[in-house]
């Protein structure tokens, strides 16, 4: 039976701490934005991305599992959990300790999309993989 190694989980590793970087850098270092951006809501979207990737990332090693693992249905659903909840955990840091960032719900929000998009898109990966062997 082969399994994942260490290994395969290193850019999930690296997206937690490239995350956790960008969400500690005070809110004056950013750019203004246009108008337009924030009619589009850009900074949710980009939440979602960073978020949605973080979560692909720790899933994507049990493509490579053979056989299947049983259980990947609740990994992936641990996976999202736990994606959320660093999403909330970033909110809260950035409240007590970032100059400048404050807590939103709306990012935590977009954070939760972002993994359970991710989630989505690695059953509907996983289903091709699956169907073609």
């Amino acid at each position: 039976m082969k399994r994942a190694n260490f290994r395969k989980y290193l850019p999930g590793i690296a997206r937690f701490f490239f995350v956790m970087i960008l969400l500690a850098i005070p809110g004056s270092e950013f750019p203004k934005t246009d108008d337009w951006l924030k009619t589009i809501r850009f900074d949710k979207w980009v939440h979602a991305g960073l978020f949605g990737m973080l979560a692909f990332l720790f899933m994507n090693p049990m493509l490579k599992f053979s056989p299947p693992l049983k259980n990947t249905g609740k990994i992936v659903a641990l996976i999202i959990i736990l994606t959320s909840a660093w999403g909330l955990t970033t909110e809260f840091l950035q409240e007590a300790l970032v100059k400048g960032r404050s807590f939103d719900l709306w990012d935590w929000a977009a954070d939760t999309g972002g993994a359970l998009l991710a989630g989505v898109y690695f059953n509907k990966k996983r289903r091709k993989i699956n169907t073609s062997q």
